[in-house]
């Protein structure tokens, strides 16, 4: 790959939707952990919540539901939720096979073969994270950093996780950063951010019409062509 002067020095990579199949796993899990707590959801909200931090998003619900508990009970409510839900995704992912989005450890390996920095950022927790990345089993040495949900503060759309990819890569530069993602808030971190680009992909969360209302600079069918973007001779879809 033969790469122009508007290559970025990292491109900082969504997992669930972007890097991994999204098979309704994750809101699967949701509804099962919310019901059990007997708390309520709907489609809609699941939807709006894609690409937040799981554990926030459980602790927002919590606290709007069940508004006349203490600050306390509400805590304790949405840590055993939080536990309910890791342990039905995780029982769901270990019956999954080729997790992997086609085609996405060999743009992995194009952009790393031009010196650009590859991260991986999720909502999941760490234990969650290194179960997918035991299923896809991508080749060692693909990624630069990877960031959860436990290693910062708050999730996205606050841009905490970009930031932190940027210090464990050496980049100091947030214009030369690329952020790849399925949904708006993963758009919306990319520029909270100032990421010099923002890259919504197809096929996970959230449809084009949903991504085009975010901050976007691109929109592609797959993250496997991200590399494209900066391939000498190639053009942006």
């Amino acid at each position: 790959m033969t790469t122009d002067s508007r290559a970025p020095a990292l491109v900082v990579f969504d997992l669930g939707g972007t890097t991994v199949r999204d098979n309704g796993d994750v809101p699967a899990a949701f509804v099962h952990a919310l019901a059990a707590a007997g708390l309520q959801v709907d489609a809609s909200e699941i939807d709006a919540w894609r690409g937040a931090s799981k554990r926030e998003v459980i602790r927002r619900m919590v606290a709007q539901q069940r508004a006349s508990l203490s600050s306390e009970a509400q805590d304790a409510l949405a840590s055993s939720v939080y536990g309910k839900f890791r342990v039905a995704l995780a029982a769901r992912l270990r019956q999954a096979t080729d997790l992997s989005i086609p085609g996405v450890a060999r743009a992995f390996e194009r952009l790393k073969a031009a010196g650009i920095g590859v991260a991986l950022n999720s909502g999941f927790d760490r234990d969650i994270l290194d179960l997918i990345l035991g299923i896809v089993a991508w080749p060692e040495g693909l990624l630069d950093a990877i960031v959860c949900g436990d290693d910062v503060a708050t999730g996205r759309p606050t841009p905490l996780m970009i930031f932190r990819s940027m210090a464990l890569t050496g980049v100091t530069d947030a214009h030369r950063v690329a952020v790849v993602g399925d949904t708006r808030l993963d758009l919306e971190a990319g520029l909270n951010a100032g990421a010099g680009y923002r890259i919504g992909v197809l096929g996970g969360a959230h449809d084009r019409a949903t991504l085009e209302g975010g901050p976007y600079t691109h929109i592609l069918p797959t993250a496997a062509s991200v590399p494209d973007l900066w391939n000498s001779g190639g053009h942006a879809p």
